[in-house]
């Protein structure tokens, strides 16, 4: 592909060259003919090509991508039905404030508005979900779009960003100069900033910190440590953020996620300072917005998040502050305190609180398939760097309140609560570092909502783990069923096919797992086999949580009566 930027090209052309410049290595799509001109021009680019099985595998993937590095995940699928699949993985960047560029198909020029084939009206379809949508009618203005693009999905609150390509344009030719590459702008505190911040942890007694968002990294997590261990404040992550504090961290104190620790709440709801960094405290990690009050918080609220437009969205801070993570975590790391903070006791507390109720030795569970030993398990035999994905439902609890995360980019669920994530983004990480462990957790009815994407894995020989954890039914559901409308369970029961031949038939490894002996030899021959696979692990459909039954909720609803 000739990359001059006097001569004509086509669309196709200039576009994949526009990504090039602006450094994309990897992108994901389902093929499709409405952009047949940039798969041709993607035959001779340097940039690795996953060809998906489904839009919305796809989608997850390169949010996933986007979510672990920072930069613009990058997806294309064909219009109409190819833009709506993708849609999941859309809303998930949004929700999760996830720099993407979903690039999709368009019909010709000439033929919009007329409802031709597979035709959508894209700002219509995606304007609710991503920051900006354009359709580009012009070649010759693709290097100034794309590089909006780029910038748009990265500033800010980062999100998705949705560009449509009519087929003719792509085909049509320009002589255009070529974009500079896209650069990531930092926002700084300033003094005045943190010298008001530094008085009001000095007056506090009892502050929290809680960290959450996007816009991360690893100097800014070793930063925050650094900042928590010399002010020795309690730190907490947001709902499907732990990978922003190494939970070995003596200040750790768990996540603001579902079913959390009661005890965590009772002290965030009695702080006296509440430093917000970098999250917005949404609905789940809110407690449905109930642990701050809105708009006027009973705690003293200092907010600090990288789009001015969050701050006093929801909440009104006491202080505001507009910067982002990174640039707010290298100033807390040179914050000194002036003298021994007074609340170390209640860090303490705080930990200790977190070490016992994330211990899962004491959990028993009906069954033959143990969790808590199966946590202890994976917890003393995976390095510490694992990239640990999941999608939605009762299983993800396992992973979210038992498994102690160490390090930044090991972590990939959807704050979003999608369903079907966890095998995508477990392909999309190991797709990024082939280096790195990649281990899935689904539940039964998780999986198979974007399970063909294990063909995906074992096309690219990514040995991603899966631990399926399967008790025939939408969990989460059946839960809420269960107490909302006793003795009427309805659509929430589940047949399913047998995993492990499921894994084989693909060409993967695959194993079931009844019993608690079995998953130590199962995992370790999934992990020696260097193919993708599935570990089948029966659960007891009487254990819908760690720590509650079927019968258990049916006791308590008929005791209501």
């Amino acid at each position: 592909m000739t990359d001059s930027t006097s001569s004509s090209r086509t669309g196709g052309q200039i576009l994949v060259r526009q990504l090039l410049i602006h450094g994309v290595q990897q992108l994901f799509c389902v093929p499709g003919e409405s952009y047949l001109a940039v798969l041709d021009a993607l035959h001779d680019a340097d940039i690795a090509v996953t060809v998906c099985r489904q839009e919305g595998g796809a989608a997850m993937m390169a949010e996933a991508q986007g979510k672990l590095t920072g930069r613009p995940g990058i997806c294309f699928v064909t219009r109409g039905p190819g833009a709506t699949n993708a849609s999941a993985g859309v809303h998930i960047a949004h929700q999760d404030s996830t720099p993407m560029i979903l690039f999709v198909g368009q019909v010709a020029r000439g033929a919009k508005g007329r409802e031709a084939f597979q035709e959508l009206d894209y700002r219509a379809v995606f304007g609710t979900m991503a920051k900006w949508v354009v359709d580009i009618d012009d070649p010759a203005r693709l290097p100034e779009l794309i590089s909006r693009a780029f910038h748009v999905a990265t500033s800010g609150r980062p999100g998705p960003v949705v560009v449509a390509l009519p087929e003719d344009m792509l085909t049509a030719s320009a002589s255009v100069a070529d974009a500079l590459p896209w650069q990531v702008t930092e926002t700084h505190p300033g003094p005045a900033a943190l010298q008001e911040l530094q008085q009001r942890l000095q007056a506090a007694r009892q502050p929290v910190l809680i960290l959450g968002g996007s816009r991360w990294s690893q100097d800014a997590v070793r930063d925050v440590a650094t900042f928590a261990e010399r002010w020795q404040v309690p730190v907490y992550c947001s709902f499907r953020r732990q990978m922003l504090f190494p939970a070995s961290h003596a200040c750790y104190g768990g996540d603001l996620g579902l079913g959390v620790n009661p005890k965590m709440l009772a002290r965030i709801r009695g702080s006296d300072l509440v430093v917000l960094l970098g999250g917005r405290l949404s609905e789940v990690p809110s407690q449905s917005y109930e642990l701050l009050a809105i708009p006027n918080p009973d705690q003293p609220l200092v907010h600090v998040h990288a789009d001015a437009d969050e701050l006093g969205r929801l909440y009104r801070p006491d202080q505001a502050i507009h910067a982002t993570p990174v640039a707010m975590a290298a100033a807390l790391a040179q914050l000194q305190p002036q003298g021994a903070p007074r609340w170390q006791e209640h860090t303490r507390a705080a930990r200790a609180e977190y070490l016992a109720w994330s211990d899962p030795a004491p959990i028993r569970i009906p069954g033959r398939l143990q969790m808590g030993e199966v946590m202890q398990h994976l917890q003393a035999t995976l390095p510490q760097d694992v990239i640990l994905c999941n999608g939605a439902g009762n299983f993800a609890t396992w992973v979210h309140r038992f498994w102690r995360f160490e390090h930044y980019a090991s972590q990939l669920a959807p704050a979003s609560g999608s369903m079907g994530y966890g095998l995508p983004a477990g392909v999309g990480a190991k797709r990024l570092w082939p280096e790195r462990e990649v281990v899935v957790f689904a539940g039964d009815g998780d999986f198979l909502m974007h399970g063909q994407e294990f063909a995906t894995a074992v096309q690219y020989g990514l040995p991603v783990i899966v631990i399926l954890l399967d008790n025939a039914m939408y969990g989460t559901i059946r839960m809420h069923q269960e107490r909302e409308y006793p003795g009427r369970v309805s659509a929430t029961s589940l047949r399913n096919p047998d995993f492990k031949a499921y894994a084989q038939a693909f060409g993967g490894h695959g194993e079931r797992v009844e019993r608690t002996e079995d998953f130590a030899p199962a995992l370790a021959r999934a992990r020696a086999s260097g193919l993708p696979a599935v570990l089948h692990c029966l659960i007891d459909p009487q254990a819908i949580t760690p720590t509650g039954t079927l019968d258990g909720i049916r006791a308590a609803a008929a005791a209501k009566v």
